[in-house]
């Protein structure tokens, strides 16, 4: 990964999306967030239990989010699983063959996550910035006896 996580996101798509998305731009990324969070966990689920229709759904999901919000390597992860367990439902397989996708899109989306909350938390895009208000006191002592 380069350091602007420019093969993760394509942060011209991410900027367009914040535009056009205007104030609810925060709420929806939140939505991708939580959403992301749930279609991750519900597909390693489904692999461990080895149940190809659950697979279906949340990488559905993961998909069209990640689309909206230029995270292409993602989405590609996603509709390779989506599709894979289509067409293992129709041929009445397990898809084993999906187990290092499903690893690949657990690390991608973590790493989209935290590229998404460096470009839109002020607290952690800020180079030096340790969190909390203001300077931190040096005069602690001042004024004691």
């Amino acid at each position: 990964m380069d350091e602007t996580g420019g093969d993760i996101v394509d942060w011209g798509h991410f900027e367009k999306a914040r535009a056009e998305l205007g104030p609810g731009f925060i709420r929806i990324l939140s939505y991708f967030r939580e959403d992301g969070v749930k279609s991750v966990a519900a597909i390693e689920q489904a692999m461990r239990e080895e149940n190809t229709v659950a697979l279906v759904m949340p990488a559905h999901t993961i998909k069209g989010e990640a689309r909206q919000f230029g995270a292409e390597p993602l989405a590609k992860v996603a509709e390779l699983i989506e599709s894979t367990a289509r067409l293992c439902i129709e041929t009445r397989r397990f898809p084993d063959e999906l187990v290092a996708d499903v690893v690949k899109m657990r690390k991608l989306f973590d790493q989209t996550i935290a590229l998404f909350d460096q470009a839109t938390n002020p607290l952690k895009s800020r180079p030096g910035a340790q969190g909390g208000f203001g300077r931190r006191a040096n005069n602690q002592n001042f004024g004691r006896i």
